[in-house]
């Protein structure tokens, strides 16, 4: 596996709606894996991330109490958590308190705010909010990271909440 195509989802909270259109967004932009950094709320948000047909994996954030009874139902766990896709490491979580770089990846939400940094050989990224509380727009990320060059290109797809506004890109390429 040369080239990961990974979405990166957070903070759908409960619009279960915004989220279903971001998977929809992040499928047809070629993602072949989905992470999700938490604030899950509802078990909806969950159903459709294992209805997407693709792997995934999501962290509890610090709204989803009522979700961990699910953690067997579902490919959700406590954060950091700590995993492989491919050759690059992974390390998750909702809350960034576990910014260490000990992984390829760093994958954070809960601050609603999009995030792509390269620090020394890390990638450090939060794909803002799907529900649009704080910025007033739906945002997610696919990272495109190539095992080879151990290069990422981050694409950053937001659309205003208004329900006729169509998605808009930001490219980011990072390079260790």
């Amino acid at each position: 596996m040369a080239l990961l195509k990974i979405g990166v989802l957070s903070d759908p909270h409960r619009r279960s709606n915004l989220q279903r259109e971001a998977i929809g967004k992040l499928l047809e932009e070629g993602a072949e894996y989905f992470l999700h950094a938490g604030d899950l709320c509802l078990e909806e948000n969950l159903r459709q991330l294992a209805d997407a047909g693709i792997p995934y994996a999501a962290v509890f954030g610090n709204n989803d109490r009522s979700l961990h009874p699910l953690a067997d139902k579902y490919r959700i766990r406590p954060e950091p958590w700590y995993f492989k896709i491919g050759d690059l490491k992974v390390k998750m979580m909702h809350l960034p308190y576990y910014m260490t770089p000990d992984t390829d990846l760093v994958i954070y939400g809960h601050t609603h705010r999009f995030n792509a940094e390269l620090k020394g050989s890390t990638f450090y990224l939060n794909p803002g909010e799907i529900c649009g509380r704080e910025s007033g727009h739906c945002d997610v990320a696919l990272l495109e990271f190539d095992e080879t060059s151990r290069s990422a290109r981050v694409q950053h797809f937001y659309r205003p909440l208004t329900s006729d506004a169509s998605w808009q890109e930001e490219s980011i390429t990072l390079i260790s």
